[in-house]
């Protein structure tokens, strides 16, 4: 499959079926999905269901989804990172996960570099917002890195529970 986004050290594009066991394999981890909110995945079944039922769908619909994030040096699956579509909000929220072994790499922060111009410029949306844990310490900080700026502390979802909320808008991205 052709990359959507190309930096330094990354290759971001669709998943295919064929990803199930990368995807197994982050959604498993504990420490992946510690602040999530998403359940653990606790078989190679359940990663074929999301991305058949998650990841092509939105693809399909929005023209735009997660990316499998494939970490170069090692030619390796190591997680994902992109643009969704919420519908329920009308806004696309910038999100990655990676497997803990390259946290604290500037990983995140190169590949979410890449999405925020991808969006802005080839796919002309007028904002971005990213979504986090006010717990998640290292989300948080590549969400501000990036240049979304906090704007409110809110609910997401059915939890109830309290997250951060930034955004970016194009205007805003232009000045820079």
């Amino acid at each position: 499959m052709k990359p959507i986004i190309e930096t330094d050290r990354m290759i971001l594009r669709k998943f295919s079926i064929d990803d199930y066991k990368s995807v197994y394999e982050f959604g498993s981890n504990v420490e992946v999905q510690k602040y999530t909110g998403d359940k653990i995945l606790t078989s190679p079944i359940q990663a074929k269901i999301i991305i058949k039922e998650v990841l092509f769908p939105d693809y399909k619909k929005y023209g735009y989804g997660r990316l499998a994030a494939i970490f170069k040096p090692e030619n390796k699956i190591i997680g994902f990172a992109g643009l969704k579509y919420l519908p329920e909000f009308k806004k696309s929220d910038i999100g990655f996960r990676f497997l803990p072994e390259y946290w604290g790499k500037g990983i995140a922060t190169e590949a979410s570099l890449a999405i925020i111009r991808y969006g802005f410029e080839v796919l002309k949306l007028d904002n971005i917002i990213g979504i986090a844990d006010p717990i998640n310490i290292g989300s948080c900080r590549v969400l501000e890195k990036i240049g979304l700026k906090f704007y409110k502390l809110d609910t997401y979802d059915e939890d109830n529970k309290k997250y951060n909320w930034y955004q970016l808008s194009k205007a805003e991205y232009l000045k820079k």
